[in-house]
């Protein structure tokens, strides 16, 4: 199962979501493979993977490589000869790196661009229970291979002000590339991130989510929670970093719930 975590709104929880859930998902014994489609590599980051530096080397214990997916989609590389293991037992990652930001200019070119990610992890699929790609906050030829990749789709929504505007230009694309280049794709869930029970804001945001997307919603709401935005930065997912946070908790029950909608028992 492919999963693709979007929303072109930058700051929902799109990477927070794949570190954590990947992490659980990986805990509870499942094979996950993590990919990492963002110029700013904050997943890879996020995972403690240093693709240009030492770090991997420590990780791996190979010698530190600098291959990140962008020779996948530019370089025609395989995706098994880019993944690398995280220091979480059973999680792997395609990892990123700055210079993917010129990757959509560069693939211009390519015959068939939106399928490369598709065909790439078609060779390594078979290896994982899961895997989970995380995109970029836009809506170019980066998140069209996510799209096309993809057997379903997350969606997080943070319940904030502007939160749903958006909406509309991402269920046009996903019913685009639904027509066009990958006619099963289908949203399998949509997260309620960022909650905050003291605002009627987010309750209200909650309300309407719920009343659009219906049973799609997940029935965990990820709280807004201050070790959340830390844990990343220390390189660690939060399962890690402060396992008895109410984020902890929170990407725990989410990740159950991913699991039993999405991973063959």
């Amino acid at each position: 199962m492919v999963l693709t975590i979007i929303n072109q709104k930058g700051g929902v929880g799109k990477t927070t979501t794949v570190i954590n859930v990947g992490t659980y998902l990986a805990g509870l014994g499942h094979k996950v493979l993590v990919v990492d489609l963002d110029p700013q590599a904050n997943l890879t980051s996020g995972l403690g993977v240093n693709v240009h530096g030492q770090s991997k080397s420590d990780i791996t214990g190979k010698d530190s490589q600098s291959e990140t997916i962008y020779d996948l989609l530019v370089n025609g590389k395989a995706a098994g000869e880019i993944i690398v293991k995280t220091n979480i037992e059973n999680l792997d990652i395609l990892p990123s790196g700055i210079e993917l930001s010129g990757a959509e200019v560069e693939m211009v070119s390519i015959i068939s661009r939106e399928n490369v990610l598709k065909k790439a992890l078609g060779e390594v699929r078979d290896k994982y229970d899961l895997i989970m790609i995380d995109c970029p906050p836009s809506l170019g030829l980066l998140t069209i291979n996510a799209l096309t990749a993809a057997d379903k789709l997350l969606i997080p929504i943070q319940c904030e002000y502007f939160a749903l505007e958006g909406l509309g230009q991402l269920m046009n694309t996903i019913k685009l590339i639904k027509g066009n280049l990958n006619p099963t794709l289908e949203i399998g869930g949509v997260i309620l991130t960022m909650y905050d029970s003291r605002t009627n804001l987010s309750r209200d945001v909650a309300g309407e989510v719920r009343t659009f997307f219906a049973d799609k919603v997940f029935g965990t709401i990820v709280p807004r929670n201050i070790r959340l935005s830390e844990a990343p930065s220390h390189g660690l997912p939060i399962s890690e970093y402060d396992p008895s946070s109410a984020g902890a908790k929170s990407y725990k029950e989410l990740a159950e719930e991913v699991a039993a909608r999405f991973v063959s028992k």
